[in-house]
């Protein structure tokens, strides 16, 4: 053979390596066949705690959008108590002091304990807060720490979970992030499931509560709304859309300069976190419209380098579950990120993992032809993240082919992290239920599209 065909059939094997190593993979794995049960109602993670009238379903999230003010959420079951905060920097030492409110609802034939929120403002950074309530009954005593201040170089650790609810797979999701530890958990919506119980059975949204106090009353959640945040049953009489959300779960989506709780975003570390909210309006000129128009203006990449949005029905997803649910939103908003350089894209829904490659399908124009999604380093990574471990399964109907835009996929349930270590890159890394909490299934390391737009999109 001579050296020129040498030559040649050398290169045909190199590029049909990088092409395989730049193929998408669906992985083989395949989770032990079995029930998706919620627990029982007795399940030790349910558990009431001890003393009357004794807070309960304890969350936290951020109050403001820089970290230096918490909303502190509780239940009291039995009577109205008071809402009352006291914080300090020891458990011996609270001599700080809010006052919340409270609210109550009824949902067909349920109504609601006494739902507290409480306020703690001017906040330091990167502080730890002892916080108590239930003054006058049973106190109880939590802490968190307050995000550092924002910064171009800031690193943080961000748990990333979506389609939670309230079964064994759950408890191990929930497990698996506490042992891989995390700053902040980036929730891509649906609770607690409780729609899926006769009636909406809103003591769903109360073990749920108590299920996930272990985390959230530790560290806050940065909450999205689901479609089983909705609790719309007009056959029940309910048709006010997200009401036990609404009342349970706040957002600071005014200090946001937003309309609704369900879009808003915060600055946490290097992070400029923007929630969109799949259920409610969007299309042009309505408020979450107008919203993200201004929102994406005031990203300054200088000082908070990572753009995250997280959302409920993803965009781009290969899965028969769910497909396509998403598109009417990404035509409306896709043009918007890609120019504005965001790095990642979160939605849940689809009860699957899947990772695409940094693609845009803004091109298209129905007309044109132009209807395949193209690599775009300009372009978010796309994850799918719905697989908490909730009652309706593990969605495994992949189309196939596995279309160019996907880089990896499985069904199964996990939990995903993001480790942000400066303004260049950050380490993403997908758990699996079924191994050790730290082995990664699936992992890339991230460069950021403002300061280091290489080609990332390859574990």
């Amino acid at each position: 053979m001579s050296l020129g065909a040498r030559r040649c059939l050398g290169l045909v094997a190199l590029l049909a390596g990088l092409l395989a190593a730049d193929a998408g993979v669906t992985s083989p794995y395949r989770r032990k066949l079995e029930a998706t049960a919620d627990m029982p109602l007795d399940a030790d993670v349910f558990r009431v705690p001890p003393g009357y009238n004794a807070p309960q379903q304890v969350h936290i999230t951020l109050g403001d959008q820089d970290g230096t003010a918490m909303i502190v959420s509780w239940v009291t079951p039995n009577e109205l108590g008071n809402s009352t905060v006291m914080y300090g920097g020891a458990p011996d030492k609270l001599e700080l002091r809010a006052e919340g409110v409270h609210t109550r609802y009824d949902y067909f034939n349920y109504t609601s304990g006494f739902i507290h929120h409480c306020f703690l403002k001017n906040l330091k950074h990167r502080t730890k807060y002892y916080y108590a309530m239930g003054f006058g009954h049973t106190v109880r005593t939590f802490w968190f720490t307050t995000p550092p201040k924002p910064g171009p170089d800031v690193p943080y650790k961000f748990g990333l979970i979506g389609d939670l609810g309230q079964t064994f797979d759950s408890n191990i999701t929930l497990s698996h992030y506490e042992e891989n530890g995390g700053d902040a958990v980036l929730f891509v919506g649906d609770l607690s499931y409780a729609d899926n119980h006769p009636l909406h059975d809103n003591n769903r949204w109360d073990t749920w509560g108590r299920f996930a106090e272990r985390s959230v009353a530790y560290q806050p959640w940065i909450w999205t709304a689901g479609n089983h945040e909705l609790d719309f049953a007009p056959e029940l009489g309910e048709t006010a859309p997200f009401k036990p959300f609404t009342h349970r779960y706040p957002t600071p989506h005014r200090a946001a300069g937003s309309t609704e709780p369900f879009w808003y975003s915060v600055r946490m570390a290097s992070a400029h976190v923007i929630v969109l909210a799949s259920y409610s309006a969007y299309g042009k000129y309505t408020p979450q419209w107008a919203w993200l128009q201004d929102e994406l203006a005031r990203v300054d990449r200088k000082v908070t380098p990572w753009l995250i949005v997280l959302m409920h029905s993803p965009w781009y997803n290969s899965n028969s579950y769910h497909y396509m649910e998403g598109e009417t939103m990404r035509v409306q908003f896709e043009r918007w990120l890609v120019d504005a350089r965001a790095d990642l894209v979160l939605a849940g829904h689809v009860h699957s993992y899947e990772r695409s490659h940094r693609v845009s399908n803004v091109a298209y124009d129905i007309i044109n032809g132009k209807s395949t999604p193209a690599r775009d380093a300009a372009a978010p990574v796309y994850v799918t993240i719905g697989d908490g471990g909730n009652i309706e399964g593990i969605a495994d109907n992949f189309t196939q082919p596995q279309p160019s835009y996907s880089a990896f996929r499985e069904a199964s349930f996990g939990h995903a992290t993001l480790e942000i270590k400066n303004r260049t890159h950050a380490y993403y890394a997908w758990h699996r239920n079924q191994d050790g909490a730290k082995v990664v299934a699936d992992g890339v390391w991230l460069t950021n599209r403002y300061w280091l737009p290489t080609q990332d999109d390859t574990n």
